[in-house]
């Protein structure tokens, strides 16, 4: 079941970054992030109210409410250093987030087995790979490898949380309700100092402006649903199996988004990608058997 559900995270993860990578093509990324998650604290509290979600209310929600603080920081470092670039080399590297749960898995007693941990390794070099690291020929911002490093540990730290926040299903749906009401506060009060620094918050007119967002709401609220099922799934991965393997697989994403890339818009994949893919699926066997 952990294997399951954590490759279900990865596949849910890597189309919401291809998603939203599309949409912030068009959108500024924060409007991205903002809106997508609001549309998505609208199903969810749906969902709570359906499920009676409210009588799980307890202490570990502050878990949920420390992700939800975390993830758009970690995004925002994460925006901002894909901006300095080169993408290459800042995509790949802010994946090493997955040392944040693999660790916390270990400081709880997990004790991998030798399949595991080769697994582990195998797993963790492909997903580096798979984003196309661009080994020479691109210089790097310091600032860049800090705010990269910032973002990844507050990607892994997110998914380490979230696998605290509840002990239930019903729990989950309401953990999951209120990192999300936290994002959208956190992300809507960056948001606002953007604007009053001029920053840009609409699609430009010539691009459609209002309307934009208006006719991209299906996508954007897919991008934000997407990202809330696999933070469910994650954690559901995480209490019903070791988190050193659901940490691992759940971070496949970036393959996912790479192939979602590759047959969807066309794009090439680089032998050093194809190699990076090859490797994730052989350590996934390794931690699926071990």
């Amino acid at each position: 079941m952990t294997a399951l559900f954590a490759l279900a995270t990865s596949l849910l993860w890597g189309l919401a970054d291809f998603g939203g990578g599309l949409l912030t093509r068009r959108i500024p990324a924060l409007t991205v992030v903002v809106v997508s998650q609001t549309l998505a604290v609208a199903v969810l509290g749906t969902v709570v109210v359906a499920t009676g979600g409210w009588s799980e209310a307890g202490p570990r929600l502050w878990y949920a409410v420390a992700a939800g603080a975390v993830g758009p920081a970690a995004m925002l470092c994460f925006y901002k250093a894909l901006a300095l670039g080169p993408m290459g080399v800042v995509s790949p590297l802010g994946s090493v987030g997955v040392a944040v749960p693999v660790g916390v898995g270990l400081v709880l007693g997990e004790r991998p087995g030798v399949l595991q941990v080769a697994g582990v390794a195998v797993a963790v070099a492909g997903i580096v790979l798979a984003g196309g690291p661009e080994l020479r020929g691109a210089p790097v911002r310091r600032q860049a490898i800090v705010l990269t490093l910032v973002a990844a540990f507050g990607f892994g730290a997110v998914m380490a949380l979230i696998s605290e926040a509840s002990s239930s299903v019903t729990g989950l749906f309401l953990a999951l309700f209120v990192q999300r009401v936290t994002n959208v506060a956190v992300g809507g009060a960056a948001l606002y100092a953007s604007t009053k620094r001029g920053g840009a918050v609409l699609p430009a007119r010539e691009h459609g402006g209002v309307r934009l967002i208006r006719s991209s709401l299906p996508a954007l609220a897919f991008v934000g649903l997407a990202d809330v099922a696999a933070n469910g799934t994650y954690a559901i991965a995480a209490q019903n199996g070791p988190v050193t393997v659901a940490a691992v697989l759940g971070n496949l994403y970036p393959v996912v988004t790479v192939l979602a890339a590759l047959v969807l818009l066309k794009e090439r994949l680089r032998t050093v990608q194809a190699a990076g893919a090859g490797l994730a699926l052989v350590g996934t066997v390794l931690l699926a058997t071990g």
